[in-house]
């Protein structure tokens, strides 16, 4: 049997159809991605300071470039058909020991082995995407040849991170070696973003806008919940007593929490796949670039800065050593409101970019974030985190009641839209049941 005879057993790739949903396989591979947020947040929050938000935002930023890539590869072909998921595990477990090997790439300990696995399993994953895109333009030599643009990109962003693991060791003990080993993940983050412009031109397309929605929305939602996750149990709210502010604090982490989901997907996000379905050709790619690709990356880490500040104020609040009334210690209460502003900031470019709008209700809001971190000096850690409850879910409801005409309008076509489609698909599938036409002669 030919070395490829295991692929022609478990079938061909399968490519997405205009129509097509995110399928079973690529919520597998989020959730293990995700744990890769969760591995950030935990690392960070050991020892939180500027150089420590500075290298969860820089692993941050290169792990999102991975998945962007990851969601253009299920553009092409159905990740849980076929051969493809034997690749796909490959690259999850690639994915899963970079996310392992996080804590200790940016440690300046000599023979450690965190930033050589990292650069390893960070090949690993790129090399799996190019060869299911490289399977999937093999017939068609238009679409390969745009392909081949990318090939400086993986080439330099691969060396770049064998460079920052090899070089700040051989400089041990040198004050430059922490700025060489920076500089490098910084050039890395440049390059992956930069390259990202050649999308528009690359001659491709955006097959399932619904496909495309849906898989950034599914890994929002997700990002959100590992949020909750982090902040009960990096707090430890599992091994205290319930006491009463404990419960006060995880009830106002949930309420706040689900303000932010409001924001998004109340309107924005549902008004947006419309704008994407709307668009077609290079309109579509470039708005699928800008408002997914780049715009959810400042929600995303506003997220799990705004983790890393409610962990904190959850930690102090159930320390019972700690008296309730005293104020949130550190760099609290600046994470907690920062990374909310940057949520909205990140949400705000992404409706400009997708319906050309902004809401006057989120300018509003992100002033009065900006204004508190200074005066909640003085307030109780479980105020501080009442203070931010009550702006999030004051600006949902204010939405709600200002926006009601819209929000109504948009409802409506969506459940037209929802109707019109399942009676299609009811209609294209009854032909499956009719009976068969009786031969000639019967």
């Amino acid at each position: 049997m030919s070395g490829f005879g295991w692929r022609r057993h478990l079938g061909p790739a399968v490519p997405v159809a205009p129509a097509a949903r995110v399928d079973r396989f690529e919520v597998f591979f989020d959730l293990v991605f995700v744990f890769s947020f969760f591995i950030i947040t935990r690392t960070t929050a050991q020892e939180i300071s500027g150089g420590a938000l500075l290298h969860a935002l820089l692993v941050l930023a290169v792990l999102w470039w991975t998945w962007v890539l990851h969601s253009v590869v299920a553009t092409r072909v159905r990740l849980g058909e076929g051969f493809v998921p034997v690749l796909m595990t490959i690259g999850m477990a690639a994915l899963f020991t970079f996310a392992l090997s996080l804590p200790q790439a940016f440690r300046d300990v000599r023979g450690a082995a965190g930033p050589i696995v990292a650069a390893i399993s960070y090949i690993v994953v790129r090399l799996v995407h190019v060869l299911l895109l490289l399977h999937s333009v093999r017939d068609n030599p238009n679409e390969r040849r745009p392909l081949m643009r990318f090939a400086p990109e993986l080439a330099a962003s691969t060396l770049l991170l064998l460079a920052a693991a090899l070089i700040p060791p051989a400089l041990h003990g040198s004050a430059a070696a922490p700025i060489v080993r920076d500089g490098l993940w910084a050039a890395v983050v440049l390059l992956q973003y930069t390259s990202g412009q050649l999308i528009s031109s690359s001659g491709w397309g955006i097959a399932s806008a619904e496909h495309w929605t849906e898989r950034y929305d599914l890994i929002l939602i997700i990002a959100l919940g590992e949020s909750v996750i982090s902040v009960g149990v990096g707090s430890n709210l599992l091994g205290q007593p319930p006491t009463g502010p404990a419960v006060a604090a995880a009830v106002l982490g949930i309420f706040f929490t689900a303000a932010l989901w409001w924001a998004h997907y109340d309107m924005i996000g549902p008004a947006a796949r419309i704008a994407l379905h709307a668009a077609q050709g290079k309109p579509r790619l470039t708005m699928a670039r800008d408002a997914y690709a780049y715009c959810y990356l400042p929600m995303i880490a506003g997220i799990i800065l705004f983790a890393l500040g409610a962990e904190a104020i959850v930690t102090q609040i159930t320390n019972l050593h700690v008296s309730n009334w005293e104020p949130a210690h550190g760099p609290a209460a600046p994470l907690l409101f920062g990374g909310v502003f940057l949520y909205l900031v990140g949400n705000m470019l992404f409706q400009l970019r997708t319906l050309r709008t902004l809401s006057w209700t989120r300018v509003g809001t992100l002033g009065l974030l900006a204004i508190c971190p200074p005066l909640v000096g003085r307030l109780p850690a479980l105020a501080t985190l009442a203070l931010l409850t009550v702006i999030c879910v004051g600006m949902v409801a204010a939405e709600v009641v200002i926006f009601s005409e819209g929000r109504t309008a948009l409802r409506e076509l969506i459940f037209e839209e929802r109707v019109t489609h399942e009676a299609h698909e009811a209609a294209y599938r009854a032909r499956w049941h009719e009976p068969n036409e009786p031969d000639e002669g019967e």
